[in-house]
């Protein structure tokens, strides 16, 4: 199955307008997510969807893969579809453009998970420890049943621990697989009760019956959502990440 990596990067952000471009040990923050995926076995293409000029040319700059889609998208699902009418693929892996710390060996698993169950969405979730993440609304929870499938995403505290029992908490990843044709069917579902109540579009699927799995992974994802962010991110590239 070919299997195509897509980075959506918007350019406009309320909090940190031109983020993909945002300069990391002097590189854009774009670039360090494509160089690590381009690392991965399992991939057959990585490619880079803006809406704007200006990423289209820094991504040119370091001879990366991009397309120019459109600036109406208010999901990177969405954007991410949009290229499956330039790309040719089976499986679109979309990886956040703002997590400089992906690892590639996540999103090989998640590629190989893929092949394996090609009529499910492929997730990814890792334990939380501290109480103050698994309150933050901010730090979207999962809860799994058997085989890993998705029951629910929440920003709530869910499963509620009423029985007092040792329960260990799952934080959602953002990096998700879609068969094509899901994700083109996807798209085009009106937007769902609980999707518009938790602002999460991956209920959307769940409410109309689609499947996904959520596996788990020691990986954590740290995103950058504001320029204060880009400092601890240089620290921590600045330490031992190759492998």
């Amino acid at each position: 199955m070919k299997t195509i990596v897509v980075i959506p990067a918007r350019f406009g952000s309320t909090r940190f307008p031109g983020k993909p471009l945002a300069s990391i040990n002097g590189k854009p923050m774009v670039q360090w997510v494509y160089e690590e995926v381009k690392k991965c076995k399992e991939v057959d293409d990585v490619v880079i969807a803006t809406d704007h000029e200006k990423i289209v040319k820094a991504v040119e700059e370091f001879n990366g893969k991009v397309v120019k889609t459109s600036d109406k998208h208010e999901t990177g699902s969405d954007r991410i579809e949009e290229v499956t009418k330039y790309v040719e693929g089976d499986l679109f892996i979309n990886v956040q453009g703002d997590e400089p710390l992906i690892r590639h060996q996540l999103v090989d698993e998640i590629a190989k998970r893929s092949k394996a169950n090609p009529d499910m969405v492929i997730t990814a979730r890792t334990p939380l420890f501290n109480e103050n993440d698994i309150d933050d609304p901010n730090v979207v929870k999962v809860v799994t049943g058997q085989e890993d499938n998705a029951l629910y995403f929440s920003r709530s505290r869910v499963p509620y621990n009423r029985s007092k029992n040792s329960i260990t908490y799952y934080k959602h990843l953002g990096i998700y697989s879609y068969p094509k044709e899901i994700l083109q069917t996807f798209v085009k579902l009106p937007s769902s009760t609980l999707e518009k109540l938790e602002v999460l579009e991956q209920l959307r699927l769940l409410e109309n019956g689609y499947k996904i799995k959520a596996i788990e992974t020691s990986y954590d994802a740290i995103g950058v959502d504001t320029p204060e962010d880009i400092e601890k991110v240089e620290k921590i590239l600045g330490g031992h990440l190759d492998g």
